[in-house]
């Protein structure tokens, strides 16, 4: 089964969004961030779906070297993990984080640490999984090749298929255990978050992963139209939807 993403929605509001979601998918992974923020669970309670959530990221800093930063951004997303445990959310995705300085890289893997530590502690008491997510090409960020999957060590590894084509390293993350999937395509130099099939993406070894392994793929096209030609695209593979 697959799920979209709130993300092309993301200049509506949150229930309005769902209301239009409903009409094309049965699961939902809610961006909370922006508009879509969540103070309660009481929105997502009023709708049928099943839920995954993407904790807040921008303004949030899991590896930040300023600790008060850091608490508070593992804070935040203890806040979006209780929500996802009310709504039996299947999980929550969470970004690495990024260090501000170079000569900070090591402070930086400190604090991400020490961070996962904590959040999965959280994720252990609210019985609710979560996912840490590889980043584009953007400088300074944490999780951006295979090679630094070390970093999170055991924690459940979240595929975004475009932020790995930015970085030239889509079939290297193919060959990892994924437990679950960001789809949309780009043309590898800017995260477009354009439909399948609008940028340079070859999506066959990604279905083949898809099929063989576990997890939802979520549709993180940045448009509602980019995501009906994706699920059209997908259905044009006799991918389940």
């Amino acid at each position: 089964m697959y799920g979209v993403s709130t993300h092309c929605l993301s200049d509506k509001p949150l229930d309005s969004a769902l209301v239009t979601l409903a009409d094309i998918t049965s699961i939902v992974e809610i961006m909370d961030d922006g508009l879509h923020y969540l103070d309660s669970p009481e929105i997502l309670q009023s709708f049928s779906f099943t839920y995954y959530m993407h904790a807040p990221s921008r303004g949030v800093n899991i590896a930040s070297h300023l600790e008060p930063i850091r608490k508070a951004s593992v804070e935040v997303i203890s806040h979006c993990i209780s929500i996802a445990s009310e709504v039996n959310a299947k999980g929550v995705v969470v970004h690495p984080g990024y260090f501000g300085w170079i000569s900070q890289k090591d402070v930086g893997i400190f604090q991400l640490q020490k961070s996962l530590i904590e959040i999965t502690k959280l994720s252990e008491e609210f019985s609710t999984p979560y996912f840490v997510e590889n980043m584009p090409k953007w400088d300074y960020f944490f999780l951006q090749r295979p090679e630094d999957l070390s970093l999170i060590a055991d924690i459940p590894f979240a595929l975004d298929v475009g932020h790995a084509n930015m970085n030239g390293c889509l079939e290297e993350f193919l060959e990892v255990d994924v437990s679950h999937f960001h789809i949309h395509d780009n043309d590898g130099l800017s995260d477009s978050h354009l439909a399948i099939g609008d940028g340079n993406i070859d999506f066959a070894p990604v279905y083949d992963k898809i099929q063989k392994g576990k997890g939802c793929p979520v549709i993180e096209a940045g448009t509602l139209d980019g995501v009906i030609r994706s699920i059209h695209a997908l259905k044009r593979e006799k991918i389940r939807l």
